[in-house]
Formats: structure tokens, sequence, C-alpha cells
């Protein structure tokens, strides 16, 4: 038996798991109020702050530090890389630490799994990464130079629903052609080839609209927006990655609270849910067609998924794709204990980040 802590920071909040082998047997959020983080100049800097929570709640649970196999982090804002376990290292979390790529809670992972793992002789690790870029060539054109398209998704999620599906299928992950759609904050559709993530829409600036982000848009009238004095910068990017998307129109990130205006008769509110049921279907036909229709499920996962409303809406349109399997939530604390589990049974080796 492996025991396994799991470690998944956030902007407001720290989560802790310890599981043995698959089961957890202790899961703690340790809510971060008020000003806490104000002392600290940079999400790095609150590594101490946070292992010593981290350490206090192990302690109350009566989980002996020494009884653990590996310690692994949620991954941060790191260079684009392949999907799968990475060993957490020097090169690794010197990235983490100069945080090039972004400031984000996230970066944090690595850096406490190592901190914990090192005094204790025992591997740390992280997995699957936001940053997981298996993109081919070709997917990479966005029509102009100046503005490539990159990968930038839930593939933590995505990779682990992947797995279990095949599973399910009685095949590998390795073996089968998937169309994964999360459906949450932001939404990212993916097209997994044989173990490969060979697409995705960037869930902050592509794609599908969601409950706060604008998604795609028209590139031609947003740039005339952009100069027409209106905005400024900082106020449009607000709008488009955090007060865009279902808010802009309904006022709410609620998707139940949209469903229930809808019941109760406003036309608004339908028409946008329908939308956003819509723009998931056409993207997931869209990475469909990467897979050159060759597509043994389509997965819908993530918190939107619980939404029966809108999962019978992108079935019903997709459904002549290939079967559609619903995994709702966000199980990223099991996916990170799996990530580990599997390299210490060596089932595979860990990745070295250079």
């Amino acid at each position: 038996m492996q025991k396994i802590l799991a470690i998944n920071p956030g902007a407001t909040s720290t989560k802790i798991a310890v599981f043995e082998d698959e089961k957890a047997v202790f899961r703690k959020t340790v809510e971060h109020q008020g000003p806490v983080f104000e002392q600290f100049q940079q999400v790095y800097d609150q590594r101490q702050y946070r292992a010593e929570l981290i350490a206090t709640a192990l302690r109350e649970a009566g989980i002996a530090p020494d009884s653990l196999a590996a310690v692994v982090g949620r991954g941060g804002l790191l260079k684009p890389l392949a999907g799968g376990t990475y060993a957490v290292n020097e090169a690794l979390t010197e990235d983490l630490r100069r945080a090039e790529r972004g400031e984000h809670a996230s970066n944090l992972g690595g850096v406490l799994a190592r901190q914990l793992a090192d005094p204790l002789g025992i591997p740390a690790f992280i997995v699957d990464p936001v940053s997981v870029d298996e993109m081919e060539p070709v997917a990479r054109i966005s029509g102009l130079p100046d503005v490539p398209r990159y990968s930038l998704s839930h593939a933590l999620n995505s990779k682990a629903v992947a797995r279990k599906v095949a599973r399910d299928m009685g095949k590998r992950y390795e073996d089968v052609n998937l169309v994964v759609a999360h459906l949450g904050t932001g939404v990212s559709v993916s097209p997994h080839r044989q173990g490969r993530m060979i697409d995705v829409n960037n869930a902050q600036e592509e794609g599908p609209f969601s409950p706060d982000r604008c998604g795609g848009l028209p590139a031609w009238s947003l740039t005339k927006l952009c100069f027409s004095g209106k905005y400024t910068e900082k106020e449009l990017l607000a709008k488009m990655l955090g007060t865009g998307g279902m808010f802009a129109y309904l006022g709410t990130r609620d998707v139940r609270k949209a469903e229930q205006r809808a019941a109760a008769g406003d036309d608004t509110a339908s028409v946008v849910l329908d939308a956003l049921a819509y723009q998931v279907a056409k993207q997931i036909g869209a990475m469909a067609t990467v897979l050159a229709g060759k597509v043994d499920r389509i997965i819908l996962t993530g918190g939107i998924a619980y939404s029966q409303r809108i999962v019978s809406d992108i079935t019903t349109r997709t459904e002549f794709i290939a079967p559609v399997v619903v995994v709702p939530g966000e199980e990223e604390m099991d996916s990170l204990a799996a990530g580990a589990l599997r390299v210490l049974r060596g089932e595979e080796a860990a990745k070295i980040y250079r």
C-alpha cells in the first residue's frame, strides 16, 4: 500500500488529501481568509506559510509524515511540455519560482511538494499541468504569425477522465481516440489520439464562451472595440476573462440560477443556455474532424456537466459522432494521486523537466 499526500493550492484555499493507493483517507480544505496574503509580494513567498498549515493539518489528523511514500502537487504555469507525471527537480522549482509565464497559486504545487518531500527522502511530483502541450505543428497555425495558437487547458482533469473512460471500455488510454469537453469556469475541448492531446482550444481566449469568459470572439469587431476608446486595456481583458460569457448577458455565473430563470420564462436566459450548449457541440464537432471522425467516445466533464439541460442539448447534437459519456465534476486530487501512483507502481516512468 502506497500512502500519497496530494496538494492543490488555490487563490483562497489550499486543498490537501491523503490517499492509500486509490482510496482517499483524509481530505481538508484550508481557507485563507481576509488579507492574509497581503504580506507576500509574490505567490512563491507564500510557500512556508502554506507548508506550515499543511503540516498542522496532517498532525491534527494523526497522519505521520514518515508514513508517506510520495507528495504530489498541482502543476503550475510552466513551459509547454508533454503530459504525464513529472519529478519535481531544481529546474522545475526554479521555473515556478521565477513565474515568467504568470503568477498563479498553482505554481506552489510543485514547490510545496518538494519542500515537504525532501526532508523525508521521498519523491515529489506534479501531474499534467495546465501548460501540457502535445499539439501538432498544423494546430499551432492561427492565420497570423504574430498570434500563434498555444495550449492552455484543463489537462489534469481531461486526461484523468480520458484514462477512466478508456479503462471502462476495457482499453488503454493509448489505444483509443476521444474528444473531451471540460465544462467549468472555462471551457476546453480537446481531441485525444492514442494517449496524446493533439489539439485544444485555449480556454482563456478561444472556443465556446463559459460562465464568465468570452471564448472566441469575431476578430474584426473585437479589434475595432479595442481601439474605440470605450474600454481601457485592463477593463477589456477583465471583461474577456471574468465578466464576459454568460455573466455579461445574465449577470450571473451560476448555471443553476440561469436554468431557474429560463424555467420561469426568461427568454434571454433560455437562449444563452442554448447558445452555450450549441457552441460546445460545434467545438466537439470541429475536434472530431481532427481525428478524421474516428472517435471512440465523447466525454463531457467539469462542473457544468451536472446540468441535465446542457448535457442533453450537447448530446443531441453530437451523439451521431460517437457515444457520449458524462463524467461530471473535477476530481483533481484523485487525479494527482493517480498520477503519482502510476509512477510508484512502475506503470510509467516519471518525466524529467528540463
